[in-house]
């Protein structure tokens, strides 16, 4: 079967997450203090005990997930033998994600992805003022319908698609009047359901500029290598595998639109015909069937995962 590896975003954090993990495997273990030493805090006790409110904190849950993630990869490779260059097509991630996803492939070293996720979250915290900026999720509207109401609502102020994650899924960000007032027009326009998000900060629109600016100072600092299998990027829902792509595209996709349902579909076109998420939760493999009913999804998190999912290679 012809596999891709994919990776979460921010929203999939929650308290307990890797500790299964950690009891379980030495090559969980080893992530966690690797992250910790890399950070120079103890951000597996964070993961495993709390509190949530310090988790969902966007500089803590972007480096957290990134581990979860690798914990993950690395139990695959250590217990199973699993070579990413031969068991998958391509890797990609949601977000923060694509990080996860260029650690596992080889592309990022897991220090310098958890110090650069770091620092992006507290970059992204501090584009905007607390309470400036908004996210909304658009449920029942297309891509195109979801972009025009953002356009119709921002009168000046910045409102644009974030996400395009499945049809009829599109997540819009920028001013928070502005994301208040797509929000009803909307609902006019016969949206399912339009609700603004728990975010702390209003995350890949052009709001976010001060910190893609930030990542194009951190990124230069660290080296990147060509990944293991392609990367599907973000921001342009297509395969790329050059270092010095990859640098700039991770700068652009701080402010650029997320589009995940491109990427997957793209990623069938390529003959892929199923998505494997490492790392916590199960938004990415739930939404495959939402993309494309044709191809199927498997969350691996906790180590009954990891042998069911080790058993069919």
């Amino acid at each position: 079967m012809s596999r891709a590896f994919v990776f979460p975003g921010q929203g999939s954090q929650s308290v307990g997450m890797g500790q299964a993990l950690a009891e379980s495997f030495a090559e969980a273990r080893e992530v966690f203090e690797e992250v910790d030493e890399a950070l120079k805090q103890k951000l597996s006790a964070l993961m495993f005990e709390g509190p949530e409110d310090a988790l969902t904190l966007t500089e803590n849950a972007q480096p957290a997930l990134m581990a979860v993630s690798m914990a993950v990869m690395r139990v695959l490779e250590g217990q199973g033998g699993l070579e990413l260059a031969r068991a998958g097509r391509f890797v990609a991630g949601h977000s923060l994600g694509e990080y996860s996803a260029l650690t596992a492939a080889g592309s990022l070293n897991l220090a310098d992805a958890a110090r650069l996720l770091k620092i992006r979250g507290q970059a992204m915290q501090e584009a905007v003022p607390v309470g400036a900026g908004a996210m909304a999720a658009l449920l029942g509207l297309s891509l195109e319908d979801a972009a025009a109401t953002a356009a119709e609502a921002a009168q000046g102020q910045i409102c644009a698609a974030a996400n395009d994650n499945a049809d009829g899924q599109v997540v819009i960000s920028g001013h928070k009047e502005a994301v208040e007032r797509a929000i009803e027009i909307a609902k006019e326009k016969g949206c399912r359901r339009a609700v603004l998000l728990p975010v702390s900060a209003p995350f890949h629109c052009p709001l976010m500029q001060p910190a893609a600016e930030r990542m194009e100072e951190a990124l230069q600092e660290v080296e990147i290598a060509t990944p293991a299998v392609p990367l599907v990027a973000n921001v342009r829902a297509a395969a790329v595998s050059d270092a010095d792509e990859i640098r700039s595209l991770l700068v652009e996709q701080v402010t650029g639109m997320v589009r995940w349902r491109e990427s997957v579909l793209y990623m069938k076109e390529q003959g892929v015909e199923e998505l494997v998420e490492l790392g916590a939760g199960k938004v990415l493999s739930g939404l495959v069937r939402r993309i494309d009913r044709s191809m199927s999804g498997r969350s691996v998190q906790g180590p009954e995962d990891i042998e069911a999912f080790l058993a069919t290679l």
